[in-house]
């Protein structure tokens, strides 16, 4: 995206690793991890690298996961709508 920062490319990238191996949208998780939670923290460790605001999506095709996709330039909103398009266009492929 034009003019987004650059630190957009670690996090979209971060993004998808938290999807990853959390097998869940990145979005889902910072109800679970904020002061007050069990989880409290959470996003520390793997040397810092999970992310807990939208963009990150688990990608799975028959139940299984075989990947996941990231993105970062936009606002929570928009790179949620962004990772939902990814996910759709990965679906119909």
């Amino acid at each position: 995206m034009d003019a987004a920062d650059l630190v957009g490319i670690t996090l979209a990238r971060d993004k998808a690793f938290t999807a990853l191996v959390n097998r869940m949208p990145t979005r889902d998780l910072a109800p679970i991890v904020g002061p007050g939670t069990e989880f409290y923290g959470y996003d520390s460790i793997a040397g810092g690298r999970m992310i807990v605001f939208a963009g990150g999506m688990p990608l799975e095709r028959d139940g299984v996961l075989v990947g996941a996709v990231g993105v970062s330039g936009g606002d929570a909103a928009q790179d949620q709508q962004a990772v939902d398009a990814g996910i759709a266009a990965f679906m119909v492929g």
